[in-house]
């Protein structure tokens, strides 16, 4: 049924029944079709061990100086933007749901690959909470990322680039509407991977910055020397590529989740893939283009949502989830009914 028909009038409740039918319809036919998708567990671990091996790959033909430093930066984004995908799902418990050993083997394995985040085990939490109350205040996963910040503030780009300084700078906003919420207990999530990450990245940055101009001189001790030169090893190999990744993800992510005005499941998401996204998408895996369908069918692997994405997006438009709505940059991301 089409939202254009004005002579079927359809609620909002059967536009969703129409997208979900329409969306597990479409995934019943891929896995009849193609009979390896049965093997999901392993499927999920051997993508996890290439996007593993990748990291490492680069990171050793760097070392040995085959690539340059841009192209380990540039293919690590990508390869770690596959383990954000991994950790999505296996909140959602998609890999080794009955073998807790392997799960939670995946979920150490892709937290490594991805240090600027909180854990993966903490955010299971955050991220079911997100669902019930995508588009509110309450909505902390979202709120972490810049969701419902006006454009034009360097507060937003600051919460979207930056998770750590972002979160503190907003902790007082967050306390006064999300029951419960405390930096301290986010800080201890993020603890050790996320605090030696940042601790790393602003090292990085102080040193450089001083070197730059005052290296000259001054006279560095051996050991110090020794100690940044792994750090600028790791920068190259983890914490820019992540840095990429995560702030293409986070711009995404909070455009494309609606704040405030949202009363249905439709109106929490859109689909936001203008061709000028294209290098985003790459550091975050076409996001923008396929999360909308978890939205309306939780538990689907994020391959699968690749696939079933073509049809998904008819029915979703035709049914009033709204496509490349630009309008989110200048609302502070509500929902406005045109």
């Amino acid at each position: 049924m089409k939202l254009s028909d004005p002579s079927v009038p359809v609620s909002v409740e059967q536009r969703i029944a129409d997208i979900v039918t329409t969306i597990k319809a479409e995934e019943q036919r891929l896995r009849a079709k193609y009979s390896i998708l049965q093997y999901q567990d392993w499927i999920g671990f051997a993508i996890m061990l290439l996007s593993l091996g990748g990291m490492i790959g680069g990171a050793y033909l760097y070392y040995i100086d085959v690539i340059p430093a841009w192209l380990c930066i540039v293919s690590a984004a990508v390869f770690a933007s596959l383990s954000h995908e991994l950790e999505h799902d296996l909140i959602h418990r998609q890999y080794f749901r009955k073998n807790k050993f392997m799960h939670n083997l995946m979920m150490l394995v892709v937290w490594v690959m991805r240090p600027n985040t909180v854990s993966p085990w903490y955010r299971r939490g955050m991220h079911f909470l997100h669902h019930k109350v995508s588009g509110t205040e309450k909505d902390l996963e979202e709120r972490l990322v810049g969701n419902g910040i006006a454009y034009g503030f360097l507060m937003r780009y600051l919460v979207m680039f930056d998770g750590l300084l972002g979160m503190l700078a907003r902790r007082t906003a967050l306390k006064k509407d999300i029951k419960n919420f405390s930096a301290l207990e986010v800080l201890n999530a993020a603890f050790p991977l996320a605090i030696l990450y940042f601790g790393g990245w602003y090292v990085f940055l102080v040193f450089h910055t001083y070197d730059a101009f005052w290296g000259a001189a001054t006279a560095y001790p051996a050991w110090f020397l020794q100690s940044m030169n792994v750090l600028d090893f790791l920068v190259v190999v983890l914490i820019v590529p992540n840095f990429i990744r995560s702030a293409s993800l986070n711009f995404v992510t909070s455009a494309m989740h609606y704040y405030g005005g949202v009363n249905n499941l439709i109106q929490q998401t859109q689909i936001l893939k203008p061709w000028f996204f294209a290098p985003l998408h790459l550091f975050c895996f076409n996001f923008g283009s396929t999360h909308a369908i978890h939205h309306f069918v939780v538990g689907q692997p994020f391959y699968i949502r690749q696939m079933v994405a073509k049809a998904a997006h008819k029915v979703m438009v035709e049914n009033g989830v709204k496509f490349n709505d630009l309008s989110t940059f200048i609302t502070a991301n509500r929902w406005v009914h045109v």
